[in-house]
């Protein structure tokens, strides 16, 4: 067997903030620290954190008054930072930056009159934050029947926005379409899918056809992971997401399989190698690295973390 890994994978800068943030929050305030929502969406992480102390919540009313509260990488609405204000709550603010952009987009074309169409998977937690930014401009689309639905009144000033981690290619169809029926709707200056997401999809994208079955590590409500494994099955390749080696089984491969190994943006690099580990045993697997692009975005702790993690470095 042959195991292709494809490189960039893996942790992005963002979920590396979140999670520093997380275990940083830990050790400054003790446990229970409350994370509204999951830190990330990867049940590794989520289960590792729980082991530390760590509470997941979904409401604020599930935090006590006073408690400490992680706002998740992936945003919250005015609503929910009001809610934490009000029982007075220690928050800290893990938001991947590249999703405070869309929200500030979002803020912008509202208080310009805009009505913002927002490309995104109902119900996922980015998606919930950014509407809750302006409830009332925004209208939120799956795709490109969803936009033929569309209606509105002549001389209404149009924008679009998309959710960061959808797939180019799903963004793109539905982006020609909104341009086809409103040829003057305005967009954001630069491009809002994440930089990680569009290099972990060009890696699948150029390194799939030299691949027997693909692998995605990350979790089923991971919408980054679950894009990689759609881009994988396509052209009819064999293509699987799993949380790790525990959710494969030996008489899914072959001895000569060729295997595309790769990871979501919230999938830890520990699950990779246990995923390599685990061919290695069964297939005495052979692991040839693919670097598609290099990475070295980084994104800075939340402001009241800055001093304590300087001081835990210079202790170490």
């Amino acid at each position: 067997m042959k195991i292709i890994l494809a490189a960039p994978r893996g942790f992005c800068a963002g979920v590396n903030m979140a999670i520093d943030s997380l275990d940083l929050t830990l050790q400054k305030f003790g446990p229970p620290v409350y994370v509204y929502h999951e830190i990330v969406h990867n049940q590794f992480v989520v289960k590792t954190f729980r082991e530390k102390g760590a509470v997941f919540v979904d409401t604020i009313d599930e935090v006590p008054e006073g408690g400490v509260l992680l706002f998740s990488a992936h945003g919250v609405s005015p609503e929910i930072r009001k809610a934490a204000q009000a029982r007075k709550l220690h928050a800290l603010d893990a938001t991947c930056p590249l999703v405070t952009k869309v929200h500030l987009e979002a803020i912008k074309y509202a208080k310009a009159g805009y009505t913002i169409i927002l490309i995104g998977h109902e119900g996922h937690d980015e998606v919930l934050g950014t509407m809750g930014e302006a409830p009332e401009a925004i209208v939120l689309v799956e795709d490109e029947a969803d936009v033929d639905r569309l209606e509105f009144e002549p001389g209404t000033q149009l924008a679009y926005l998309t959710q960061t981690t959808l797939s180019v290619d799903d963004a793109g169809r539905v982006i020609r379409r909104l341009r086809e029926r409103f040829p003057e709707i305005n967009s954001p200056p630069k491009d809002d899918i994440c930089y990680a997401t569009q290099n972990r999809q060009e890696a699948v994208k150029l390194l799939r056809e030299d691949a027997d079955v693909i692998v995605v590590l990350g979790s089923q409500n991971s919408s980054n992971s679950q894009r990689l494994k759609e881009l994988a099955a396509e052209q009819g390749k064999r293509a699987m997401l799993v949380d790790g080696p525990q959710d494969l089984a030996v008489d899914q491969f072959s001895d000569d399989d060729r295997v595309l190994i790769t990871a979501g943006a919230s999938a830890p690099e520990s699950v990779v190698q246990s995923t390599i580990d685990w061919l290695k045993e069964n297939f005495d697997a052979s692991v040839d690295t693919q670097v598609v692009r290099e990475e070295d975005v980084q994104f800075p702790l939340p402001k009241p973390l800055r001093a304590f993690a300087a001081e835990q470095a210079a202790a170490k």
